[in-house]
């Protein structure tokens, strides 16, 4: 992901005595230098891609990876020795290879199939133009962009979800050993490293700049909704989630930290790092799910990087006096004693206008990801009476899936009150479809089923015949349904057996008909709007599933 970190280019470092025949010519061999950072960063990016393969189960083949890593190596090697005749270790390369396979995913791989070949192509292309990249973007002699960042952003807004999506910010519970380890090499490994190449003072201000600007977004009320959650993620959750994710110390560690494409002086990297963090709250805030969300983040480096070779121009020169954030403190920020206190109180308030002023902005871009997440509509369930008995309901078989994911599903009465739920839910849909009155579905319904029952009340409204469904469950086993695409929320898949009752009423209310049959349904459930468990699908047992809805 870091294209070259602090060491000289690779062609121009030629060992003696290492050299490679070919056809009767002899060219210069240049191999891997075990002092080199690259390969250092190297360590950890593919520690952490084998513990996604046999421990955080993520949702990329080993030949996808492969793919990505080899493209870059052979365009490398080729472009380098057509340039210096000479054969070099693409160090720089294989790590943006890596990097663009570590953050990008297919849709439809699945997870806990390394060998599958599907989108391998896609790899080799993503990977392949993110490194040609910057051959042809250049400024000064220098790439102006990180090449798996301008890459896999563009994939993301080219192809869109259907296609494509981005790791997710959070990968496994906590509990997950190999979280745990994750974590252990990704920090330990990003501090080593941003501190032997004096890179640390960037990646700690965009982390604190970032944590501040999504302080604001979570208190004015954003949401968003992941894969990883069966509710939208909102307030202190969505900062705490994004902030502790390790997608987001690979990022700041990784990816920001690209000595070739920051300012080279102290001052300009802490600027830098901190127009990142800003740039990216303001892309992410009208974001509503963790597609958007992830490209927005991703995205604020982009732009910033765009704009360096002009933002350099107003920095001070590199090891100069002026190149010291005390002395541009004292000149920006006059609060030190002997400053007249005119001044010092303009300095203020010219600091706190600008703050309020990012803070407006970051709260006014994220307008469209709020006010979503409301509580069902407990005004409206009080009034209608409780039909279900749950001493009728059989025990709930949790899914191993289930119970790693969410401990408390799998805890006593957890999941039996999701049962209780559903079952409620589905009485709720009768009395909206015996009274017409459609405002109970969203109290118990979202996305497709809900617009399906509201087909169905406006139907009967019409003056037709109303047929309603009692479900008598007999066997419930509850498993993860996880969306591919637009990484919405997972849903619960309640895979139930039993007699289906179902009944038709006249437009009088008079009951026509009642008849039973076998049913085998799987109910997907979600807690979509961040209170009630809701209905949001129904499908047959073993079928594909619903279509995801946010």
């Amino acid at each position: 992901m870091t294209t070259s970190p602090g060491a000289a280019p690779a062609a121009s470092v030629r060992p003696p005595g290492r050299s490679l025949s070919i056809g009767g010519s002899t060219y210069p061999l240049v191999l891997p230098n075990i002092r080199d950072p690259r390969l250092h960063v190297a360590a950890v990016i593919i520690s952490v891609h084998v513990l996604g393969q046999v421990g955080l189960h993520f949702w990329v083949s080993v030949p996808q990876i492969l793919a990505a890593i080899l493209t870059c190596w052979l365009i490398e090697v080729v472009i380098t020795f057509a340039k210096s005749k000479a054969f070099v270790w693409p160090a720089s390369a294989m790590l943006t290879g890596s990097g663009v396979a570590l953050i990008l995913r297919a849709v439809g791989t699945q997870p806990d199939q390394p060998f599958a070949s599907d989108g391998v192509g896609l790899f080799a292309a993503v990977a392949g133009l993110s490194l040609l990249s910057k051959y042809v973007i250049r400024y000064r002699g220098s790439h102006v962009f990180n090449p798996s960042n301008i890459g896999l952003v563009l994939t993301f807004i080219v192809l869109g979800s259907s296609r494509v999506e981005p790791l997710d910010f959070w990968w496994a519970p906590l509990t997950n050993p190999a979280m745990i380890l994750a974590y252990v090499v990704i920090v330990g490994g990003g501090l080593l490293i941003t501190r032997r190449l004096r890179l640390l003072p960037l990646a700690a201000t965009y982390w604190l700049v970032l944590g501040a600007g999504l302080a604001v977004l979570a208190a004015s009320g954003h949401s968003m909704v992941a894969r990883w959650s069966f509710a939208p993620v909102t307030g202190f959750e969505y900062w705490r989630t994004i902030m502790a994710s390790p997608e987001v110390m690979i990022f700041l560690f990784f990816m920001i930290t690209d000595p070739k494409t920051v300012p080279p002086g102290r001052v300009g990297r802490v600027v830098f790092a901190a127009l990142v963090a800003v740039v990216g709250t303001l892309f992410m805030a009208p974001q509503t799910d963790e597609f958007g969300t992830k490209v927005g983040l991703l995205a604020g480096l982009v732009a910033i990087s765009a704009v360096r070779p002009l933002l350099e121009r107003f920095l001070p020169a590199p090891g100069s006096e002026h190149d010291s954030l005390r002395w541009q403190l004292r000149r920006f920020l006059p609060i030190g004693a002997g400053t007249p206190p005119l001044r010092r109180a303009a300095g203020i308030a010219v600091a706190a206008v600008a703050v309020l002023g990012i803070g407006t902005g970051i709260v006014a871009a994220g307008t469209p990801a709020r006010g979503f997440v409301i509580a069902a509509s407990t005004e409206v369930l009080n009034r209608l009476p409780q039909q279900v008995d749950p001493a009728t309901l059989p025990s709930v078989v949790v899914g191993q899936d289930v119970a790693e994911f969410d401990p408390s599903l799998a805890a006593s009465g957890g999941m039996q009150a999701v049962l209780v739920t559903l079952a409620q839910n589905i009485e709720y849909e009768n009395q909206a479809l015996l009274s017409g009155d459609a405002s109970i579905l969203t109290a118990v319904d979202h996305g497709d089923r809900l617009a399906a029952m509201r087909a169905r009340v406006a139907q009967a409204a019409s003056g037709g015949d109303r047929v309603v469904e009692h479900y008598i469950f007999e066997h419930v086993a509850v498993r993860r349904l996880i969306p591919f695409g637009v990484q919405t929320g997972a849903s619960l898949g309640l895979d139930s057996t039993g007699t289906l009752v179902r009944e038709t009423y006249s437009a009088s209310g008079g009951l026509l008909n009642r008849a039973s049959e076998p049913f085998s349904i799987t109910f997907a459930m979600r807690q979509a709007t961040g209170d009630r468990w809701l209905i949001v699908g129904t499908f047959p047992i073993g079928g594909a599933g619903p279509t995801p809805t946010p």
